[in-house]
This record gives structure tokens, C-alpha cells and sequence, in this order.
């Protein structure tokens, strides 16, 4: 079986119109050189240049973490158990932890 192709395209050297951009946008951007040899030689970690900025970031990021995160499970349950659940509006879920919790007893 054949590899498909990539479709990796090779950035451009001249303004090209139709790409998102504008030719104002590409001549404000367009004196950016090269990186040479020695640049990606000297080039140094984000991280590692800004520590406190990169933390800053890491922890910013999604919701806190949970002291008790719950666990996705599967579980294969009578359709009609779950049909009256659902029925019940938002929060079915929810509402089958807490009968399952009393039934473990596991009570908050």
C-alpha cells in the first residue's frame, strides 16, 4: 500500500495575492532574514530565555486540577434505565453517581 502524498508546500519568497494576507501585511513582515547556521546554533528554549513568563502560561492553561478527578468508565446499562435518566433533563449523569454512591455507601 502506497504512502499518501503530503501536501507540504515550501514557504514563499515573493508576494503572492489569494493567501489571507494582504501586501501591506507581507511587506511589514518581509525583512525578517534567514535564520543562518549559527542562529538555530544560538537559539535558546522559550522556557529557558523567559522562565516566569513560560510558568505564567503552563499554569493558566484549562481547569484546575481536581482533588478527587472522577473516572470515565463504560458501562453497559438497560436501555430503558437509561432512557428514564435522560428523560429527566440535565444532569443525568450526575444523578446516577449520587444513587450509586448511596448504594456503595459512599455517602457525602
Amino acid at each position: 500500500m502506497a504512502k499518501p502524498k503530503l501536501n507540504i508546500t515550501k514557504p514563499d519568497k515573493e508576494f503572492k495575492p489569494g493567501k489571507g494576507f494582504t501586501k501591506e501585511d507581507w511587506d511589514v513582515v518581509s525583512d525578517n532574514p534567514e535564520w543562518t547556521e549559527e542562529d538555530f546554533r544560538n537559539a535558546r528554549p522559550f522556557t529557558e530565555v523567559f522562565p516566569d513568563l513560560a510558568e505564567s502560561i503552563r499554569r493558566a492553561r484549562g481547569r484546575p486540577a481536581l482533588d478527587n478527578p472522577k473516572k470515565q468508565v463504560t458501562l453497559r446499562l438497560d436501555s430503558d434505565v437509561v432512557a428514564r435518566f435522560r428523560a429527566s433533563g440535565p444532569g443525568w449523569q450526575s444523578r446516577i453517581n449520587d444513587i450509586l454512591r448511596k448504594a456503595a455507601g459512599l455517602q457525602k
